[in-house]
């Protein structure tokens, strides 16, 4: 595009022009526009060489977040806690970035995440596929997260602030005919807001807020992208509505992924900035505890839901009396994102620590923590009522 192979023969770029590509995969050109339109983006510096980029990041102070431009799956991306992190993950990055260039960008770490998915027509007409919550905060590339559709966590009055975030920033950015994936950042202490990311294209969140809204984005999305509007394309769902409304999901959608570090015994069992998963479950439920037990079973890793299946790494007698060194290791194990951290959620709720002191070590937010926290309190009434002799019947009373 920038050496002009399409304008010289004659190739148009539809959907999202190529000012509108460079203006939300280029970093500088991004943290411009996103700026211009008064919306907050955190502190960070563009480096195309180690030399500034540790410069940059001396700047803004650890820890940093490294995010190259034009890469797929968080490639190169890296979180950096000191001079030396640092100068081995910019040369790193650097080189896997096309055009040699990163962004070296404050850390939000622990804050929450949140994605919209969003349509706009050539007539201006824009629309709000879902919303996604990563449950998991900031830290863990979205594509490893475990993810709620749409989100649970957040109030009527923050929702309307990021659905009015998401209109001005698709507008400025140029989709006029397509969707667009932007992730925000916001500070549970105070609520403020920052843009982390603007995909003008279909992505990986794209596939999974069309399967759980049936929403036909990519479809709908082609149609725009060659001149119609959102009421010309016809809702193939109902054939005789317009695509242009809102889905409404009045159930929870839950995604999960799928890891194989034992077929990488040098690989260190953590998850980060960097995409790890092989692959992905999702589950519909009538609420979150629902979805996610439907979705633990969903990725074929012999787990039956959250316990109760006889297959915990950690008996439920030693968390009654457990020693120093398990608590330390559980505690360890929740405060570093890992492929197991939501089982070691329930051996910490099965310990006895507080809502409260497992968001202080995850930051996962409190009403997960507490949805998670109702499965382990059913799983103890539940197993009030099982048969040790597996002789004769067990009485069940009519509501437990």
């Amino acid at each position: 595009m920038k050496e002009g192979v399409l304008r010289k023969y004659g190739v148009e770029s539809i959907g999202a022009n190529v000012d509108a590509i460079s203006r939300a995969e280029d970093r500088e050109l991004v943290k411009k526009a996103i700026l211009e339109i008064g919306i907050d983006v955190p502190k960070s510096g563009i480096a195309t060489n180690v030399e500034d980029g540790i410069k940059i990041g001396l700047g803004i102070g650890f820890p940093l977040i490294l995010r190259p431009a034009y890469c797929l799956g968080g490639s190169g991306g890296a979180t950096a806690y000191n001079k030396e992190e640092l100068e081995v993950a910019l040369g790193k990055a650097i080189e896997i970035s096309p055009t040699h260039q990163v962004l070296v960008e404050q850390s939000v770490l622990g804050w929450k995440e949140i994605e919209f998915e969003v349509m706009r027509d050539c007539v201006d007409n824009v629309i709000m596929i879902t919303s996604m919550e990563n449950v998991d905060p900031m830290g863990v590339h979205t594509g490893d997260s475990m993810v709620v559709a749409p989100s649970q966590s957040l109030t009527a009055e923050e929702y309307t602030q990021f659905v009015n975030c998401s209109k001005k920033i698709i507008r400025k950015i140029g989709i006029t005919g397509g969707g667009a994936n932007i992730q925000f950042a916001q500070n549970p202490a105070n609520g403020h807001i920052v843009i982390i990311e603007v995909n003008p294209r279909l992505s990986r969140s794209s596939a999974l807020a069309s399967k759980a809204t049936g929403f036909p984005i990519a479809r709908v999305a082609t149609k725009l992208a060659v001149g119609y509007t959102l009421p010309e394309v016809l809702n193939e769902v109902t054939a005789k509505t317009t695509s242009f409304f809102e889905p409404t999901v009045d159930y929870c959608v839950f995604k999960i992924c799928r890891f194989t570090f034992e077929k990488f015994p040098q690989t260190e069992r953590i998850i980060n900035t960097s995409m790890k998963a092989v692959g992905e479950a999702m589950s519909i439920g009538r609420n979150f505890k629902e979805a996610l037990q439907k979705g633990i079973r969903s990725t074929e890793t012999r787990r039956f839901g959250l316990g109760c299946d006889g297959k915990d790494a950690i008996a439920d007698m030693r968390l009654k009396s457990p020693p120093e060194e398990l608590i330390g290791e559980i505690k360890e194990k929740i405060r570093v994102p890992n492929d197991d951290r939501l089982f070691y959620m329930r051996y910490a709720i099965k310990m006895g620590l507080s809502t409260a002191e497992i968001y202080e070590l995850s930051k996962i937010d409190r009403w997960f923590i507490d949805n998670i926290k109702e499965i382990v309190e059913t799983e103890e009434r539940i197993k009030k009522y099982r048969n040790k002799s597996g002789k004769g019947a067990v009485k069940i009373p009519d509501a437990c």
